[in-house]
Parts: structure tokens; sequence; C-alpha cells
């Protein structure tokens, strides 16, 4: 079939709309209907690959995670802002595994200034410049979302609850706002009205740390 002349179009009102609604259609089909420009960190910290159920392992690229998050990779580990945090996830009072190497690209030999180096929990903040950084950050580099009232696959409503917690304290509003703080612990706890459980208010730190 000959395709429509661009004159037709350019004077006919109604092939004007249909072409400026082909172009809209096509492009959101395109983009999956996404809205933020490439490149661009998610201000909430919510990953876009694992929205399943824990546990959750590290990306397989570790890069492209980093870049998502708004975050620069390093040829090594800074040392001017030098911190430590603690995560626990908590899921029905059964811990969900952190895992080790978030935020490190092993082949490439990369690291992100936020990152895990162990499955102890601890998030290790190593940056070349003063910053300020946050869980929504290091969630987005695990890829795994997060906001309010979901984390991964698992959602809020029906009598499940996300709590999120500081040194012991219930933390309102988004926990990916959550500044990345020296030898806090901060707790994520998905779990149902009646469950009671503790929630962890201080880590051990290890000598060093």
């Amino acid at each position: 079939m000959a395709r429509p002349s661009r004159n037709v179009l350019a004077t006919a009102p109604l092939g004007r709309a249909v072409a400026a609604l082909l172009a809209v259609t096509a492009a959101a089909l395109l983009s999956g209907g996404a809205s933020a420009s490439p490149g661009r960190p998610d201000p909430h910290g919510v990953g876009a690959d694992q929205g399943a159920l824990p546990p959750w392992p590290a990306p397989a690229d570790a890069s492209a995670a980093v870049a998502a998050a708004g975050l620069e990779m390093l040829s090594a580990e800074g040392t001017v802002q030098h911190t430590h945090t603690h995560l626990d996830v908590l899921v029905d009072g059964k811990p969900v595994t952190v895992p080790a190497s978030i935020g490190i690209d092993e082949p490439r030999r990369r690291i992100s200034p936020v990152h895990t180096h162990d499955t102890s929990g601890v998030i290790h903040v190593e940056s070349p410049r003063p910053a300020v950084f946050t869980l929504g950050q290091f969630m987005a580099e695990w890829r795994v979302p997060l906001s309010a009232n979901r984390i991964g696959g698992l959602h809020a409503g029906g009598g499940r609850h996300l709590t999120a917690y500081v040194n012991g304290r219930k933390t309102p509003g988004n926990p990916g706002a959550i500044v990345l703080r020296a030898h806090d612990e901060i707790a994520l706890v998905f779990t149902r009205d009646a469950d009671t459980g503790p929630v962890p208010e201080t880590y051990d730190w290890p000598q060093g740390l």
C-alpha cells in the first residue's frame, strides 16, 4: 500500500490528528510506558528487576544497577567519606540475606561508593567526596523495589504492613529516603498485624568498622 503523501497529512486536520495519535502510541509502546529519562536515578530508589519474593540475589550486572541508582563506579574505594550502616530485612519474622558484592563489578574491577563486601548486612559507604547517600540508592543498586508499601514483590495491604525502623524507632514515609549514617541500624520489617516479633535496635559492630 502506498504511504500517504506528507502534503495530505499537512493539509487535512483529521490526518494530522491521526498522525499525532499514532506517534504517541508508538512512543509509548517503545518506552514501555516509562516516563523517566534514561540514566536518571529513581528518586524513590525503586529497582526494576527483582519484583519477586525473597531471597533477592545481587544483580548480575552491578555497573548497570549502580547507574540506575544514579551513582558512579570508581576504580578504587573512596577514602574521604568512610562510614558503615547495618541493614536487616525481616519478612514474617525471618531474616532475608543482604547479598555480598552489591555495587561491586568484579569482572570490570569497578566499585560503587555504596556497596557490600559480605552477607553481614553491613553497607559500606566509601566515597572520594562528601555526599549524602540513602537507603533508596542502595536498594536500587540491589534492584529490589522499595516504597512505603512495597519491598520486592511483597505489597502491603490485606493485613500486611511494611515498616522501617532506624535504631529501633519507626520511621514514617518512604524508607528509601533514610540516610545511611555511621553505625545506624536500619530494619525493614514486612509482617502481618498479629506478628509482634522483636525489631533489631543495634548491631554488634566488629572492631575496625
